[in-house]
């Protein structure tokens, strides 16, 4: 390790500026005319996603492909393959980007590596059958800045992920990464930045909400040698994927953030726990944190100053409820992930019985760029009450799944329609889930609700921590609420009693309704139950939980209905509701569905229709998928 200097940061960014030099330009106007090497450019990049999702479909081995056409061609010197984190548009990936001309490949393959080398970068023309098509003017767009998918989004969190080399130091310092700690730790004090951040209005972005400056400034104020930062990164939503996308885009920003908080209020020692299940985001802390101490920008006297501060990884095993910082301070100790009540709260008495801040990825992302650019340009951003922007994984029946970043006000149906390109297959929009298992689905009605923190919870929702999942016509909302009850029930620690028997119970209700066995009596008693549960659970996973509940019932009553009076499933969803039928004027009888109906429910013989008994039906489906004449119809 070695201590660096203010001056030896200025030259590690002053070097490698340089090699950020074109993405910089290339974000802020395309360079048409330079497409290529024989247009005279004298140096190319091309960015690989390396995100977990792109890499789920060969981005490693599109990267290595690259490299060695590109060997093969002598052009390593004129050719730089750079493989980043990800750019966001995951429902398009793999994806990969030109630089200076910012062409935007999407779902390349191994196999166009020969292809993208021979006529984009020897000859300078663009591979038309790669660029995006806009699905609405039909029209091919080969630069990013022109797609609907990004123009709306503000990137404060995300600024570096699909930018850098994210196991590259160098890269995040030419970037200005380093140079607010830097700054603060040589000319300001401590409570300075606690300050900062409480006047930026920075919220808590794990689910809670709660101002981050307050927090800072309540483990400052005590009185303790020891202290320490934690680093919230056990993301346990269905569907979200943010805090993982930071992390393996973006590491060292939760380092820099870290230390900055650290010294706020006087620690000198920051743990992340991060669920196992995220191998790409632990490899590339690990290489980060690596690269920070060697640089002397973790460890002893960082910036030749008294302050000491260093990183440790610490693994969970995948608990939902250890998201919870209370259980997760608990698991870190090696004790059961159980919550515990508050007060006191863990900035008083956290791990090990010391002042602790907790604060998530995403949270910790803001910090170096409201440190860098200021408490007001952030809360120019957003609402008055919810400042900067919001980190979503936009998924489900939406034609842009991927993860984006929007300033607190913009609209479901700006995300829905705009950014995330409307509902695949032209189905109806129904629902959209926001805040995971602890929210609540919102339908047409709240499309044009702003999304914020107080907003949200006006309309029966929450923020989370930032999952949203589209649902379609198909979707029944009943199955959905009992999909998110099931997780929560499964993930509970079962230390309180409404949590642990109280959603057990609501579990058996949702599952009575779905087998067709439900009663009105039984839509009272979800509701009367679920108001308990949110009164009187522990934490928060218990207190929200019914979310999902109470939230379908107050939207979709009628449906509950349906299931209870009609024992009728409008999405065919519920299996004991659905009724499989053979149309005898289209059936031919040519007995391949009763061959393959491992329930022998079908009767009949060779060349006349066949009839389906209803009490020996099993509902599998295997009869409709087989048949050639569309003769079989479910209801």
């Amino acid at each position: 390790m070695k201590v660096l200097s203010i001056k030896a940061l200025e030259a590690i960014k002053n070097k490698a500026e340089s090699t950020l030099l074109l993405r910089e330009q290339s974000n802020r106007e395309t360079a048409e005319c330079s497409c290529g090497l024989n247009t005279g450019t004298s140096k190319l990049q091309i960015l690989i996603c390396g995100g977990t999702g792109c890499k789920a479909s060969s981005s490693q081995l599109i990267a290595e492909n690259f490299k060695k056409v590109i060997a093969e061609k002598n052009m390593t010197a004129q050719v730089d393959v750079i493989i980043t984190g990800c750019f966001g548009f995951c429902e398009k990936g793999p994806i990969v980007k030109i630089i200076p001309d910012n062409t935007f490949y999407v779902q390349v393959t191994p196999q166009d590596v020969d292809e993208i080398v021979g006529e984009h970068i020897i000859n300078g023309k663009k591979l038309e059958r790669l660029l995006y098509v806009d699905p609405n003017t039909e029209h091919t767009v080969s630069d990013s800045k022109h797609m609907a998918f990004y123009k709306k989004q503000v990137r404060i969190a995300l600024q570096n992920c699909g930018f850098i080399d994210p196991e590259n130091i160098d890269e995040y310092i030419a970037r200005g990464g380093y140079f607010p700690l830097a700054n603060y730790l040589l000319s300001k004090k401590p409570e300075q930045v606690t300050e900062v951040i409480k006047q930026s209005g920075l919220r808590g972005r794990g689910g809670g909400g709660f101002p981050t400056g307050l927090k800072w400034e309540l483990a400052a104020r005590q009185a303790s040698e020891t202290k320490f930062v934690v680093c919230n990164a056990d993301e346990g939503d269905p569907g979200a994927f943010m805090d993982r996308s930071i992390m393996e885009g973006d590491p060292h920003s939760i380092i820099e953030a870290m230390a900055l908080c650290g010294y706020a209020i006087g620690a000198s020692k920051g743990l992340v726990y991060i669920r196992a299940e995220y191998p790409l985001a632990i490899q590339r802390l690990k290489v980060a944190i690596d690269q920070a101490r060697t640089y002397g920008l973790l460890g002893e006297r960082i910036l030749e100053t008294e302050f000491d501060f260093d990183i440790e990884i610490r693994y969970g095993a995948g608990a939902f409820v250890c998201g919870e910082e209370t259980a997760l301070i608990h698991s870190m100790e090696g004790k059961r992930g159980e919550p515990t009540l508050k007060p006191p709260f863990p900035a008083e008495q956290g791990y090990l019985g010391q002042p602790t801040t907790v604060n998530n990825v995403e949270t910790l992302a803001n910090v170096p760029v409201i440190m860098e650019k200021g408490a007001d340009w952030f809360a120019s951003i957003g609402t008055p009450k919810s400042k900067g922007t919001k980190v979503f994984a936009l998924a489900g029946k939406i034609n842009n799944v991927g993860l984006i970043e929007v300033p607190m006000g913009t609209t479901l149906r700006e995300v829905i329609y705009e950014i995330g390109g409307g509902i695949k297959n032209g189905k109806k929009f129904k629902a959209v889930q926001t805040g995971g298992p602890s929210g609540g689905c919102l339908t047409e009605k709240h499309l044009d609700t702003p999304i914020d923190f107080d907003n949200l919870l006006a309309v029966g929702s929450m923020m989370g921590s930032g999952g949203m999942i589209v649902m379609d016509e198909d979707d029944c909302m009943v199955s959905v609420s009992r999909f998110y009850l099931d997780f929560t029930v499964e993930e509970s620690c079962g230390k309180c009693t409404p949590c642990r028997i109280g959603n057990k119970r609501l579990l058996e209700l949702l599952n009575k309704i779905t087998d067709g066995r439900g009663t009105e009596k039984d839509l009272e008693a979800l509701s009367t139950l679920g108001r308990v549960i949110k009164d009187t659970a522990l934490c928060g996973l218990g207190q929200t939980s019914p979310n999902p509940v109470l939230s379908t019932l107050d939207n979709f009553y009628d449906e509950y209905l349906e299931h209870v009076h009609d024992k009728v499933c409008r999405a065919k969803q519920c299996k004991a509701l659905l009724t499989y039928t053979i149309n005898p004027e289209l059936c031919i009888g040519c007995h391949l569905c009763a061959k393959h109906c491992p329930a022998d429910a079908i009767v009949g013989t060779v060349r006349k229709p066949h009839t389906i008994i209803p009490d020996k039906c099993i509902k599998c489906g295997m009869c409709m998928a087989r048949c050639k004449f569309n003769a079989i119809s479910v209801c």
